[in-house]
């Protein structure tokens, strides 16, 4: 006995076609909601597109979430945080010597310019902007000194790089924060130069210190030989103007020759010959 599933079919195929709908529809809602979902990383700010034009007249995203028009509108992630840029250069001095020059640039994007930057030079900002800025400037600065001043003068030649690096890239919205000469290199035989100049600058310098040492030395040695003499001198003056202060005491003493004759008596008594004799020295008794 047969049976009939004629509206069975056609209602199984009814649900699953609304099953279909209902998938689709869910898929399209998704993709619409995470078109119209944009995130603005940590350290970054957003550039939105409309249409994939640059709306200048809109403020770059703050980093978080922002909801934008599903399809129309895209956002585009610039990093704004301290980016570093390093660039070697081969130039000439001013005295025709070749200098290769390295240079660090750090630097970040104005975050609330970004959109311009993005708008004018692209992502590609480094190439495109930075590293001729930093080629031509190099260049010109160190044409204006000689080999040897961009040693002495170091701190003037980064001065003058670092004001026209920074021209340069604040016309494109570009914020340098630091700039270093990180190395000089000079060819070999200019390097020896300098090297034998050095040494011989070095000897120069030490010669001239021991002849100073030498002359002070001698200063001190003939000073303590003039004050050795001057000693001297006032020491046989007092000795001299004693004995003047004791001749004229003794010239005074009626003893005094009575006392002459005692500093030339021996101690010993004169042997006397025959009775009465008188000694040769009489010695004072006192009464």
């Amino acid at each position: 006995m047969s049976r009939y599933e004629g509206p069975k079919i056609n209602i199984n195929m009814s649900v699953a076609k609304g099953v279909g709908i209902g998938i689709v529809a869910l898929i399209v809602i998704g993709v619409m909601a995470s078109a119209a979902v944009q995130i603005v990383d940590a350290g970054h700010r957003g550039v939105l597109l409309h249409w994939n034009a640059v709306d200048v007249t809109a403020p770059p995203l703050d980093e978080g979430l922002h909801f934008v028009v599903p399809f129309q509108d895209t956002v585009v992630n610039m990093e704004v945080r301290t980016l570093l840029f390093v660039k070697g250069t081969s130039s000439a001095s001013k005295d025709l010597q070749t200098v290769t020059t390295e240079v660090t640039v750090n630097y970040h994007p104005d975050p609330e310019s970004i959109n311009i930057l993005y708008k004018e030079v692209g992502l590609n900002y480094q190439n495109r902007i930075i590293a001729p800025a930093v080629e031509e400037v190099v260049k010109q600065v160190t044409a204006n000194y000689n080999a040897e001043e961009l040693i002495t003068k170091r701190p003037l030649v980064k001065s003058d790089i670092e004001v026209e690096i920074t021209k340069r890239l604040n016309v494109y919205n570009l914020i340098t924060e630091v700039i270093s000469i990180t190395d000089f290199q000079f060819s070999a035989l200019f390097s020896s130069a300098i090297e034998s100049k050095v040494e011989a600058e070095q000897k120069a310098l030490k010669a001239e210190n021991d002849l100073r040492r030498i002359e002070v030395e001698a200063r001190q040695r003939a000073a303590q030989a003039e004050g050795l003499a001057l000693a001297n001198i006032a020491e046989a003056q007092g000795e001299a103007e004693a004995i003047r202060i004791i001749n004229q005491a003794l010239a005074q003493n009626p003893n005094y020759l009575e006392w002459l004759k005692t500093q030339a008596w021996d101690g010993k008594l004169p042997l006397v010959v025959g009775s009465g004799g008188t000694p040769f020295i009489q010695i004072p008794v006192k009464p």
